[in-house]
């Protein structure tokens, strides 16, 4: 089965963010990812990495306002220079924490702003970013999430839009995050899109459709998916970036049939 991580923004949430390492250990889990730490020292969660023997995988670069509705600001030509702040806190993180990936969101495409404006400034905000992470030894993800039900007006809301990105930057270092959940909504046939995107991807991870609840809450047949990202050969991480609809603890069928 693959490696599975769990988000600690979305599961153990019937505790405080820091209490939940302890939980994610006790549930059997070996790793980790949440979407931001910067609330945190990061010497205080590498504590609590180490203390639980949990291996952090992924967290995303700073999002802009997030209570006020921003998600990500890759695409706002005025904020370039807080995206390359935001950049170098990443990396410092990361350093600190020990995971190799960070993912950046693209952002919302404000309505008065000229879409080929939008889209440029990403694509030099990314190159920079690539170019950074480089030299720091890292990975960047760029997810693609469902503009129809969560993010209205994401600017990366198909794997194909990820894909010209990727192909008009100059780096070696930058893979697709793959999100079931999003995904599913927007393309469908998930199983054979990871399959032709394999060499791309960097991350993967899901809730099932509809809800973004645990696995068998919905219409994704899991056993399924799991099954064949095995048979493909995928070695990266899969994590668990769902709401529970009980007590996380009692969401976990799923693991333990995997385990």
């Amino acid at each position: 089965m693959p490696r599975f991580a769990a988000n600690l923004s979305m599961l153990f949430t019937e505790v405080p963010f820091l209490e939940r390492f302890a939980r994610a250990r006790a549930a059997g889990f070996t790793a980790v990812e949440y979407l931001f730490p910067y609330d945190w020292p990061a010497e205080q969660l590498a504590e609590q990495l180490r203390e639980q023997g949990l291996t952090q995988v992924l967290f995303n670069l700073p999002p802009g306002d997030w209570q006020a509705g921003e998600r990500g600001i890759a695409c706002l030509p005025d904020r370039v220079e807080e995206f390359r702040a935001g950049v170098d806190q990443g990396i410092a993180y990361a350093r600190v924490l020990g995971n190799r990936q960070l993912n950046c969101l693209a952002g919302l495409k404000p309505a008065d702003l000229d879409g080929q404006i939008a889209w440029e400034t990403l694509v030099a905000n990314v190159q920079y970013a690539a170019d950074r992470f480089a030299e720091a030894g890292l990975t960047l993800c760029l997810e693609a999430i469902n503009s129809r039900v969560d993010m209205p007006g994401f600017m990366l809301d198909t794997t194909g839009k990820v894909m010209a990105l990727i192909e008009e930057l100059d780096a070696d270092n930058v893979r697709l995050q793959y999100d079931v959940y999003h995904m599913q909504i927007m393309e469908g046939d998930v199983i054979r899109t990871m399959e032709c995107l394999l060499p791309w991807i960097g991350h993967i991870q899901f809730a099932d459709n509809p809800g973004r609840h645990e696995p068998g809450s919905g219409e994704i047949n899991f056993s399924n998916v799991f099954a064949a990202l095995d048979q493909m050969g995928y070695q990266g991480w899969v994590s668990a970036e769902y709401r529970p609809s009980l007590v996380t603890e009692d969401t976990l069928s799923w693991f333990r049939a995997a385990n």
